[in-house]
C-alpha cells in the first residue's frame, strides 16, 4: 500500500529526486531554499489541483504550472506535451492534496446544479452539464487517482522523470508518495 513520507531534511528526499528539479521543488517549497539561481527557462512541470488552499514557494521561471481539478492532466495533455517538447522540461511533478473537491463529485450534484441555477443558468442545463462532465472529472481517491495519473504520464513520456508528490492542506507541506513496486 503506498505511503505518504514527511520530508523534514534534504536527507527524507528519495536519492531518484535529489539534485533534480523534483528535489529543487521540495528544498523551496518546504524548507524555504534561497532563490538564489535565476532561471530563464521552466526546468519543470508541475500539474496540480486548481484547489485555492495550495501555493507553493518557488521562483519566477522555475516552473510550467496546470492546474486543473483533482491535477487530473488527461484534458490538458498537450499542454504537457507542448512544455517537454518545446518547452524543453524533463521533470514533472504531480502533486495530489488531501480533502479534495473532486473526490466523490458525483454526491455534489445537487449543489453544483443549484450553484449554476443560481448565477443564471437553465436548471435543465446545469444538470446537464453536470452529468456530462463529473464522470471525466471524478478522482475517486486522491492517492489512487494521483498514482494512476503518474504511471499514465510515465508511460506517455518515457524519457521524463515523473514524481507523485501530496500536498498537504493542513500543514502546508510537500510529501512524497513511496510507491508500491
Amino acid at each position: 500500500m503506498p505511503q505518504i513520507v514527511p520530508v523534514n531534511t534534504r536527507e527524507d528526499i528519495f536519492s531518484q529526486y535529489l539534485d533534480t528539479p523534483i528535489g529543487d521543488l521540495i528544498e523551496y517549497h518546504n524548507f524555504g531554499k534561497p532563490f538564489e539561481k535565476k532561471y530563464v527557462h521552466a526546468d519543470i512541470l508541475i500539474g496540480m489541483c486548481m484547489d485555492n488552499r495550495k501555493h507553493l514557494n518557488i521562483p519566477e521561471k522555475f516552473a510550467y504550472i496546470i492546474r486543473t481539478g483533482g491535477g487530473n492532466m488527461r484534458l490538458s495533455e498537450f499542454k504537457v506535451s507542448y512544455a517537454v517538447a518545446v518547452g524543453g522540461v524533463r521533470a514533472i511533478a504531480l502533486i495530489g492534496h488531501n480533502n479534495c473537491g473532486m473526490v466523490n463529485l458525483m454526491s455534489k450534484e445537487q449543489k453544483f446544479v443549484d450553484g449554476l441555477v443560481e448565477v443564471g443558468w437553465d436548471r435543465k442545463a446545469a444538470e446537464d452539464h453536470f452529468r456530462h462532465f463529473a464522470p471525466m472529472f471524478e478522482i475517486g481517491n486522491e492517492i489512487d487517482f494521483l498514482l494512476a495519473e503518474t504511471n499514465r504520464i510515465r508511460q506517455r513520456y518515457p524519457k521524463v522523470l515523473v514524481a507523485p508528490l501530496f500536498y498537504q492542506v493542513e500543514d502546508n507541506r510537500l510529501y512524497l508518495v513511496q510507491e508500491d513496486k
